[in-house]
């Protein structure tokens, strides 16, 4: 009797810990709203007359994003990359929502199996619009697919064709 009070404590000291890591972030939703960069010049003549201009970046491609959807993994809204004024592109998620769960990066990859890919980072939160750095030199053409990719489980919760 004794013995199997012991399995039994064994049991639930592992088996909720386990169940609490991986069940606990699909509970709780965290949001962010990134704003998209833009520059604002201020141009005083000397006459006193100062003017502003706004410099928007370029939105170069889209795509929306389809889930998964089988009851545990999805995410929707758009991708877009961008093109700052500076050079610079990002990936931006625009009135993004996906399922939250451990592990969730950001890439851009060849197709959806995540077999060859960029890693842009971290999902920032799993509601929101976001920005994520694309590297320098990455082929847009070749990496045009991005995923919502949990690294530890290889489970795809939505991706997007950007063109």
């Amino acid at each position: 009797m004794n013995k199997k009070f012991v399995i039994i404590g064994i049991l639930l000291g592992v088996v909720i810990p386990v169940a609490a890591y991986t069940g606990a972030p699909l509970f709780f939703d965290v949001t962010t709203d990134e704003p998209l960069p833009e520059i604002t010049s201020t141009i005083t003549t000397t006459d006193g007359v100062t003017t502003s201009t706004v410099e928007v970046p370029q939105v170069l491609a889209t795509g929306s994003f389809v889930g998964v959807n089988d009851g545990i993994h999805n995410a929707e809204g758009m991708a877009k990359i961008v093109k700052l004024v500076d050079g610079k592109q990002l990936l931006r998620l625009e009135d993004f929502k996906a399922t939250n769960g451990p592990d969730l990066y950001v890439y851009l990859a060849t197709d959806e199996t995540a077999q060859e890919y960029v890693s842009l980072g971290e999902l920032k939160a799993n509601i929101g619009n976001q920005n994520y750095e694309i590297p320098e030199g990455t082929d847009l053409l070749k990496y045009n697919t991005a995923l919502i990719w949990c690294k530890q489980f290889s489970v795809l919760f939505g991706s997007a064709e950007i063109s």
